[in-house]
């Protein structure tokens, strides 16, 4: 177990730019997770945080076996699981953030940790796994699905309906909802409106979900916040590619995103079946661009199977899902002209938009749920068991040569 002393002196990174592609060769020191799905990943100094909806964990060797509720630690340099934190969540994790001081944020649809009552958002001590008693954010009426910390503050999304509805920021120490930050997402394209995913830039909040607008402002499904000032604001940027419909059985489909490490552009990953249009698509955003009707820069279709995670690099855009192929514009549920096979992973060259050469292949199954860049390399988190042509129970890790 990691001592406290040491977890207090190191502050989490954010993940980092990678000079070059990860290695398509996982490490094999990772541990494994035993059943269910992992759907987050962060990093709090030398440890590797995992949040999903699972009950047992295995160190690398699988000799060793641990209870783990929905979320557990491990060493990231030696992969072993760390015996201290072993928080009982109370439900599915879905999103982490690196807290300060040797401590975590979880967002998640659960109402207790342990013994305490803890409403879909909890700060938890790496070192005990207890709640931090001084964070009460007061979050009820839903789950939270996406969280990202900037300084001061924590935004949080999800379909929550308190302390705001689906998007709130919050005191980073005390949990407080910022009165500053009243940016309301509407007219969901379901029952309840939902923040999917979020991520920030030093002066913009790119947020996508079931919403058709922001603050009375037309945003079909992508909106971009401006965070630069004290006050938040709506920011002048628009597109209308996801107004379009995919499958009845997906009547909102933006799922991951990510925004690159300069913060210059950002890429979305879809659902929503075998269209054409933006279903089942990553696609490339300049985030400051300005205007009414923004067309991506580039978009790679795989031709009908469904994208749920994304990782901007710098060196490439790493996608996930259960996909077959990229580079597949012309393919409904086959290979088109052009197709590449990328089985269940893949990566795009971030300014052509075109499949990279980078191919380990994984078992396909629901998806990857979670990406990490971290400087050391890209961390997945899935539903299956194969990686790279190895065993590597739903988590694993490409390494940076």
């Amino acid at each position: 177990m990691l001592a406290r002393v040491a977890l207090a002196a190191i502050i989490a990174a954010a993940p980092t730019a990678h000079s070059g592609v990860v290695s398509a060769d996982p490490v094999d020191s990772t541990p494994h997770v035993l059943d269910g799905i992992v759907h987050s990943i962060t990093v709090v100094g030398g440890a590797v945080v995992v949040g999903g909806s699972f009950s047992e964990v295995a160190d690398a060797s699988r000799t060793v076996r641990y209870a783990r509720d929905n979320l557990f630690a491990y060493d990231l340099r030696t992969g072993r699981v760390l015996t201290g934190f072993s928080p009982d969540v109370g439900g599915t994790v879905h999103s982490l953030a690196p807290g300060p001081d040797g401590t975590v944020y979880v967002g998640g649809d659960f109402s207790v940790v342990g013994a305490t009552p803890a409403r879909a958002l909890a700060r938890l001590d790496l070192a005990t796994g207890r709640p931090v008693k001084s964070f009460k954010p007061r979050v009820s009426g839903g789950a939270v699905t996406t969280l990202a910390l900037r300084g001061s503050h924590l935004y949080a999304g999800g379909d929550f309906t308190r302390p705001r509805a689906a998007l709130a920021r919050l005191d980073a120490a005390t949990g407080a909802v910022d009165a500053d930050f009243g940016v309301v997402p509407g007219e969901p394209l379901t029952r309840k409106v939902r923040v999917h995913a979020l991520a920030l830039t030093k002066d913009r909040l790119v947020v996508d979900g079931n919403f058709t607008t922001l603050d009375g402002h037309s945003r079909p499904q992508l909106g971009v916040v401006d965070v630069s000032r004290p006050v938040a604001r709506v920011a002048p940027w628009r597109t209308g590619v996801y107004a379009g419909k995919c499958m009845e059985a997906f009547p909102w489909y933006v799922r991951g995103l990510d925004v690159s490490p300069d913060g210059r552009y950002f890429v979305v990953v879809t659902t929503g079946g075998p269209r054409r249009g933006m279903c089942d698509t990553a696609a490339r955003f300049e985030t400051y661009a300005s205007s009414k009707d923004l067309e991506p820069t580039w978009t790679n279709s795989t031709g009908g199977d469904s994208l749920y995670s994304v990782s901007v690099t710098g060196a490439a855009v790493y996608v996930g899902g259960h996909q077959r192929w990229l580079n597949n514009p012309q393919g409904r549920d086959s290979a088109g002209p052009g197709a590449v096979p990328r089985e269940g992973i893949g990566a795009i060259h971030p300014r052509t938009g075109k499949a990279l050469s980078w191919n380990p292949g994984r078992e396909r199954g629901i998806g990857v749920k979670a990406f990490y860049a971290h400087p050391t390399g890209l961390l997945v988190g899935s539903d299956t068991t194969r990686l790279g042509g190895e065993y590597h129970a739903r988590i694993g890790m490409f390494p940076l040569p």
